[in-house]
């Protein structure tokens, strides 16, 4: 008999419908306000009051600290005027008014974050930032276009994808890391990274024999979280309209996140008290950029009231590196999904087409590894290559145990079961970041959702991918969006959008005139933290 793909997966893929996903919506919603009044790891206000005016300008080092690389370059930001080298920021479905392109990149490079720098401990890690950063100046020292040796220290921007409390916005101190890094809390990130830079310019050369040029300070001009940078690099590059403008940053990638703007009065007094806030506004109309560190424990409640995480959830996340500590990213993020899948195969691959005496122990060595199984493969290998190249790339990844070939081998039906369990996580995942997005929209008052005594059209039965609206809307809603797995994972923006729709529809009548938009913000951590920069330099 063949597998049943769908019902063995059903664990994953029972909570994908319209009524489920409009509850989860409803549930992220009240969550998230009792999270924004309450909690020291949530909702997190920034100094960020206003959005850029695109007149910004200047010469900025920016540098993005990801959750798997880091990335250092020059960004000149030319105002209204200016001209892009690059198509850096786009819409995947609908028109958004661009102004005229205006940024410059530069002397651009990146490294990968090796797995020993995230264990080891902190000044490791920022010595190395450093001198990357050292490299990225060396090789702009003689750039006419930049005269930064006529500076007396470049003003830098600072984008870290990582949880700080932030009273001023060229000062932050972390909070617990997460994404695989064991550095402690409570660092003073600007001085941090300066230490690391000052340390390679007093060292003064590269060997013995060759010295190097003495190389410009370094002065903060702003540091700011991923989601923020995504938020304001969108912000910069286009119109806001009466009828279109951004208003909220998005990030799935390694990890995933959310920004937006909310009013003073409905966070906690607490989160708020050290910061410069306008005051010419009353607390119930002046709005604070606010960092929702939207995956940490506790924005979970919603998904366990409707039981969505699996067995396998549970399993990944007894073996992660924090239990409990992101619960929501471990379902949804670029770092987990590929595992997912792993523990997956690994239960299943025996019992639903093992074949008679097959158990776990005849599975490829490799297989049985923690973390083996990348997100990245999924998304390039087994979402896109047909059967006989997806078995060559498994057969030399995942080799069976003996050199004559064991029991196992990579069958039709085991690569089916493998396809199968990559889109249903995929897909769920993609559908759980919808349901976020429309939850905060609808917190901060952007969309409606009608209780539940009013939802009289979600259907509980409703296929994972919902048709496309018709009709045209009225108002945009720019989400900014940037990372790896809703950039690049192949169908995961367009469930995304898919799903949002859906349940704009189905959350009210009210939304009849909105239409939320995906807009990509591609290097938004980069061109946000020169923006910010550009910011507060003309601020100050």
């Amino acid at each position: 008999m063949a597998l049943d793909c769908a019902a063995v997966l059903q664990p994953l893929t029972r909570h994908i419908n319209t009524r489920d996903l409009l509850q989860l919506a409803r549930g992220f919603s009240d969550t998230y306000r009792d999270l924004a009044q309450q909690s020291t790891q949530h909702f997190l206000a920034t100094p960020v009051t206003a959005l850029p005016t695109g007149r910004e300008t200047g010469t900025f080092l920016a540098i993005d600290v990801g959750g798997t690389n880091l990335r250092v370059g020059f960004v000149k930001l030319l105002g209204e005027a200016g001209e892009q080298n690059d198509d850096s920021n786009s819409t995947s479905r609908h028109h958004v008014p661009d102004r005229p392109a205006k940024i410059h990149r530069c002397h651009e490079r990146a490294w990968p974050i090796e797995e020993h720098l995230k264990m080891d401990q902190a000044d490791d890690l920022f010595i190395w930032i450093g001198d990357c950063i050292a490299a990225v100046v060396r090789e702009a020292l003689d750039d006419a276009t930049l005269r930064i040796k006529d500076l007396d220290a470049i003003p830098l921007g600072i984008t870290f994808s990582f949880p700080m409390k932030q009273d001023a916005i060229s000062q932050a101190t972390l909070m617990p890391m997460g994404k695989g890094f064991a550095i402690t809390s409570d660092l003073n990130l600007g001085k941090m990274l300066l230490a690391g830079y000052a340390r390679h310019c007093a060292n003064g050369f590269i060997s013995p024999q060759k010295a190097t040029p003495t190389l410009p300070k370094l002065r903060i001009a702003a540091i700011t979280n991923d989601t923020v940078a995504t938020y304001a690099s969108l912000a910069y590059s286009i119109k806001v309209s009466s009828n279109s403008r951004v208003v909220m940053g998005l990030v799935v990638g390694t990890g995933t996140n959310a920004t937006v703007p909310m009013t003073v009065d409905s966070l906690g007094s607490f989160k708020t008290q050290f910061l410069d806030l306008p005051t010419e506004t009353s607390p119930q109309d002046a709005k604070i950029v606010v960092n929702t560190e939207w995956s940490v424990c506790g924005t979970e409640i919603p998904l366990k009231q409707l039981q969505v995480p699996t067995i396998w959830d549970a399993e990944l996340d007894r073996a992660c590196d924090a239990p409990g500590f992101q619960p929501v990213e471990y379902m949804t993020a670029g770092r987990y999904l590929g595992e997912l899948v792993r523990l997956v195969l690994v239960q299943l691959l025996p019992e639903q087409c093992g074949g008679c005496g097959t158990t776990k122990d005849d599975l490829p060595p490799t297989l049985m590894r923690r973390n083996s199984l990348s997100t990245k493969f999924l998304a390039t290998v087994v979402a896109l290559a047909d059967d006989a190249e997806l078995k060559r790339s498994l057969e030399e990844l995942y080799p069976p145990r003996s050199a004559s070939g064991g029991s196992f081998a990579w069958t039709k039906e085991r690569m089916g079961l493998l396809r199968a369990a990559a889109a249903a996580v995929q897909v769920r995942s993609a559908a759980l970041v919808a349901a976020m997005i429309v939850g905060l929209l609808a917190r901060v008052g952007e969309v409606y959702l009608d209780d539940d005594a009013s939802d009289t059209e979600a259907d509980a039965n409703a296929v994972s991918s919902p048709e496309e609206p018709t009709g045209e809307a009225e108002e945009q809603l720019i989400v900014a969006h940037t990372g790896g797995v809703i950039l690049q994972y192949p169908g995961y923006l367009e469930d995304c959008e898919k799903w949002i729709d859906t349940l704009l529809t189905a959350g009210s009548r009210k939304n009849s005139s909105k239409r939320v938009v995906l807009g990509e913000a591609k290097d938004g951590g980069v061109i946000g933290a020169a923006v910010l920069a550009g910011m507060f330099a003309e601020a100050r």
